[in-house]
């Protein structure tokens, strides 16, 4: 493969996922719309989750289709976040296509993407984590009503918070010698 299929695969693969984070972009967050979804026979499905607008639709293209892929795993390991999976990934490969484009070599562009990677795992740990002592009921009930503002839940987020609050405290840790605490 010469040079210039080589820039043309990346450019194709580019703008291929760059159309799949399109699609999902405006139904992102509390504000986001919902999408229509027409399937071969008639039947309709509107969503406005990232999962299930992407699990209905019928992707041929190969770095899409590791896009999708790559959302189903957001779905299955963590239950949310497929949104915004494909988003941050399709804008990795656009950014890592331009500089690859103005010149950058492709190991080069890598090797920075992974610094970029330990850097923003090292913030996290020093900066966004907090140690067992530290962490208090309000801060569990900040955690939970963040994760089931976007579920069906809604209104009682602030019920639903308290009890799974409440069910943590009871169920009790392991220590290092497999002994409730």
């Amino acid at each position: 493969m010469n040079r210039q299929d080589k820039e043309n695969v990346r450019d194709q693969n580019s703008k291929a996922v760059s159309a799949l984070s399109n699609i999902v972009k405006t139904s992102l967050g509390p504000q986001g719309l919902d999408k229509m979804i027409v399937d071969d026979i008639g039947d309709l499905l509107i969503s406005n989750d990232g999962a299930t607008i992407l699990k209905n639709l019928e992707i041929t293209h190969p770095a899409a289709k590791c896009l999708v892929e790559l959302s189903n795993l957001q779905d299955q390991e963590v239950g949310d976040g497929t949104t915004s999976v494909v988003i941050l990934a399709a804008e990795l490969i656009q950014r890592g296509n331009t500089l690859i484009q103005k010149g950058v070599h492709p190991t080069v562009v890598m090797q920075g993407m992974r610094t970029a990677m330990r850097d923003a795992v090292k913030y996290m740990h020093s900066n966004l984590c907090i140690k067992n002592a530290d962490i208090t009921d309000e801060i569990l009930n900040n955690v939970c009503c963040t994760s089931m503002s976007s579920k069906i839940v809604g209104g009682d987020t602030e019920f639903f918070s308290e009890m799974c609050v409440q069910a943590m405290k009871r169920v009790g840790n392991m220590n290092a010698k497999n002994k409730m605490t």
